[in-house]
């Protein structure tokens, strides 16, 4: 199983380390998930997010890539950052992806760890995964902190991405993250891995696993795939339709014509500290609408919230109820994110 170049630390921490999208990684650090979110919420946290994939595109690959992903990278330049999909003829998504365009001969596509063998195969690409680690500095106070260490990576803009020393090292800095808050992510020479991470650990900057990540990323709204992006769901019935400029006939780009969704995603809140889960049927005066995708307890909110997939005709008026096996919780919809955010 593939360990991240940072997991001699996470081994030394006592991290608990767990087999993530097939992947050693750390779920949580001693601090515990709640305290490592708060961290972050409140302060600033380091992730290692190595197990995320990257593939590398130069020269006219870059061309390939743009006529094959649903975005449209023409709207941006070298330099910058675009969130985009790749989807399947029936227009399903086949994955998310970050797009770090770093100049203009050299581009980096990041797909989730568990989908990068199908995204290189659709889109090609060499897969330089294993050649850098991935350290995500995430937190209202990141940019502070990181500058003393490396004044130029703390003025990485938000969605812009450039090269920088960061501790010694040559790294790539990008102003993207997926917790809500600001801050940067960093790919280092797998080699010098450590010695950026330990850079960061003496400026006192907490370290947090995998399932604090998750749940900021719930907290904020951003959808996961494997929950609310799959395969079997178009970019319009999982809310990204965003991330489509048609007319460019990208692959599955046609089922998306003349399409009339069938579901759509809704944010929920529910009362309590007994959070909803996926998999939990939400109800509405007693009929079956749907299913929550992702859900928790939120650290900030101190009660349930979540994400779901309903039936796009129904119109929510009031309450709805999540069964949770058996155990109804009472709720109501919402529009995320479910905190304040600081990007």
């Amino acid at each position: 199983m593939p360990t991240s170049p940072l997991h001699e630390s996470h081994v030394a921490a006592g991290d608990r380390l767990v087999d993530f999208a097939g992947w050693m990684m750390p779920i949580s650090t001693g601090l515990g998930t709640v305290a490592e979110h708060v961290a972050c919420r409140q302060d600033v946290a380091r992730f290692d997010v190595s197990h995320l994939a990257t593939l590398e595109f130069t020269g006219a690959e870059i061309d390939r890539v743009a006529q094959l992903v649903t975005n449209d990278l023409g709207r941006i330049s070298p330099g910058k950052t675009q969130y985009s999909l790749v989807l399947n003829d029936a227009g399903g998504i086949v994955d998310d992806l970050i797009l770090w365009w770093i100049d203009e001969a050299t581009l980096h596509v990041l797909p989730n760890a568990a989908n990068v063998d199908e995204v290189q195969m659709l889109l090609g690409g060499r897969n330089i995964t294993s050649e850098r680690a991935l350290i995500a500095v995430q937190g209202p106070h990141a940019r502070e902190r990181l500058a003393e260490i490396s004044a130029d990576a703390s003025r990485v803009a938000r969605n812009t991405v450039t090269r920088c020393v960061v501790a010694g090292a040559e790294c790539l800095v990008a102003g993207t993250g997926y917790t809500g808050e600001d801050g940067v992510e960093i790919a280092v020479p797998a080699a010098e891995g450590l010695k950026v991470w330990s850079a960061l650990e003496s400026l006192g900057i907490a370290a947090a696993g995998l399932g604090a990540r998750d749940t900021l990323r719930l907290e904020a709204g951003y959808p996961l795939h494997g929950a609310e992006l799959t395969p079997e769901f178009t970019p319009q019935e999982s809310g990204v339709a965003w991330a489509v400029k048609p007319g460019r006939g990208f692959p599955g780009e046609a089922a998306l014509i003349d399409h009339h969704p069938r579901v759509r995603r809704i944010g929920l809140v529910t009362e309590g500290r007994r959070p909803p889960r996926a998999g939990s049927r939400v109800l509405v005066d007693g009929r079956d609408i749907g299913e929550v995708t992702s859900g928790n307890l939120s650290p900030v909110l101190g009660h349930g919230i979540a994400l779901a997939r309903v039936e796009a005709s129904v119109e929510i008026d009031g309450s709805v109820t999540v069964d949770v096996r058996g155990h109804h919780l009472e709720g109501r919809q919402v529009t995320p994110p479910f905190v304040s955010l600081g990007v």
